[in-house]
């Protein structure tokens, strides 16, 4: 059974649809271009765009479907911006609270403070979101949130809003970077640092907990290590701490082993930049990256030969991230026909690239990203270390039915002036969205719902959108819209704003 298929049978009651009308659809009906050189057209660029961006635009789709697939390659990967286009919160320079003060702190000033947080926590999701949709370079954005799920760290944990906004930042920076300067700089970012409890890693007393994470989901994969490496590298990054007063990377070398390790064979005095390099001679870390790179973008089944093809360009680059994506995106596997519409979006790249494609207008953010909490996916608050699952993970009974009534919300008219709880209530239900962890005290949770509530309520401009097509039959935007050829038959007799909201209703927009 296929991933539409999957997606269309576990759709809620009014959004059903037999196995029968997805095959008689023709949901993979998309053929590939004839030869790399050609013009994309606009199916090809859709893909392209979808693929690596949130919802592309038809002006997007339009200027990329004149080039051939090296020239919108190179185009992706030229020039991307290493820094935000959107004005971070002006609180992200304040100073952290540092835990001895907090310890001292009256029940009304740990309230107090407990509030300021949750509410610094949403401002910095809805900043990420804000620099989703105003971003000229959606790649990076979904690069920087690819990092976010590898390198994983959470607020629950982390606690401090400024320290996961610096994670944001270094992410973005190396985003398509090198991965070798990146997974040195991860594994001294003070969120991870917390998060993987690697402060409490000293001579004598080694926390084995990064060791493992860094073989197990940074760099080699399961099978490719042992628990003896996991004990000789924990030894190794003895030491690397933060200072509690200012939240900063610290070196603490009276608490490092300087004694003799061997990892993976090797053997001496090393200290954890030593154990990273080490790490990265491996042929396994690139076939591990790209492998999961090749999940993210081309299909849920990474192809092994392809996989060893590009790991080895990727590894031989020096682990230049561009390298590895060029590799992906041209690969023959990416344009297949049957790699079209295999991959469920995240609720970032549905909320985002709904209201990226359909040109939603958004005064305030915080509710879209209220609206990703509910459907499974809270920006900075991975579940785990293994981060977010994806892919049909992404899908449930009560999640389907929370995507629904975010479309219709899109694109509802009579209900623009809304006063109050409406928009909050089809924003957060079904499921009320999770707050972090261990600052969930009713003080605090009825002050993010009092300060979201007033939002502006995001509509779908149907009539100005629309003009950008020939007409409002124009064929282009269902190749825009979705993915594939809708699974539900379309009515002879719809067109324009209606023809566009059904065609969003329908189950292939889950899908990419």
């Amino acid at each position: 059974m296929n991933v539409a298929t999957r997606v269309a049978t576990r759709c809620s009651a009014g959004w059903n649809l037999s196995l029968a009308a997805v095959l008689a659809a023709g949901l993979f009906s998309i053929v590939t271009a004839a030869s790399a050189a050609t013009a994309l057209g606009t199916e090809d660029a859709r893909h392209l765009l979808a693929r690596t961006g949130f919802g592309p635009t038809w002006y997007e789709i339009k200027t990329f479907s004149a080039m051939s697939r090296e020239q919108a390659v190179a185009q992706l990967l030229a020039d991307v911006p290493r820094t935000a286009a959107t004005p971070a919160p002006a609180w992200i320079a304040d100073p952290i609270v540092p835990p001895r003060v907090i310890r001292e702190m009256t029940t009304a000033e740990r309230q107090a403070h407990q509030r300021r947080q949750v509410l610094e926590t949403l401002q910095l999701r809805g900043w990420w979101i804000n620099e989703m949709l105003a971003t000229q370079s959606p790649l990076t954005e979904r690069m920087t949130l690819f990092w976010h799920n590898h390198f994983t760290s959470s607020q629950q944990k982390v606690r401090y809003p400024q320290l996961m906004y610096q994670q944001n930042v270094l992410l973005r920076e190396n985003a398509l970077g090198n991965f070798a300067t990146l997974l040195h700089a991860a594994s001294r970012d003070p969120a991870m640092v917390v998060y993987l409890d690697a402060a409490s890693n000293r001579k004598g007393r080694p926390n084995e907990n990064f060791a493992r994470e860094v073989m197990e989901l940074f760099t080699l994969g399961e099978g490719h290590y042992s628990e003896t490496d996991i004990r000789e590298a924990a030894r190794a990054f003895t030491g690397w701490s933060i200072d509690p007063e200012t939240g900063a990377f610290v070196n603490r070398r009276l608490a490092h082993d300087y004694g003799m390790k061997t990892v993976l064979g090797r053997s001496g005095t090393f200290d954890g930049d030593d154990v990273l390099d080490i790490l990265l001679a491996q042929p396994a870390a690139a076939e591990f990256i790209v492998a999961k790179m090749w999940r993210e973008f081309v299909s849920p089944d990474p192809e092994p030969a392809e996989v060893r093809r590009i790991a080895a360009a990727f590894r031989g680059s020096g682990y230049d991230i561009r390298t590895a994506l060029r590799g992906l995106l041209l690969s023959p596997s990416f344009w297949k026909p049957e790699n079209r519409a295999v991959l469920v979006k995240s609720p970032a790249e549905f909320v985002v690239g709904s209201l990226r494609q359909f040109d939603v207008p958004m005064n305030n953010t915080v509710p879209a990203a209220i609206v990703m909490a509910g459907l499974g996916q809270t920006l900075f608050a991975p579940p785990n270390v293994k981060g977010w699952p994806g892919g049909d993970a992404w899908i449930n009974a009560s999640t389907l039915l929370a995507r629904k009534q975010f479309v219709e919300r899109l694109f509802r008219t009579e209900e623009r002036m809304q006063p109050d709880g409406g928009v909050m209530q089809a924003f957060a239900e079904p499921p009320r969205p999770q707050l972090d962890a261990g600052i969930q005290s009713p003080l605090a949770v009825n002050e993010v719902l009092r300060r979201a509530r007033p939002a502006l309520l995001p509509m779908f401009e149907g009539r100005r959108w629309l003009s950008a097509f020939a007409s409002e039959h124009d064929p282009a935007i269902e190749k825009i819209v979705l993915a594939s050829a809708p699974a539900n038959p379309v009515p002879a007799d719809l067109s324009g704003r209606e023809w566009v909201r059904h065609l969003a209703m329908d189950p292939v927009y889950q899908l990419k």
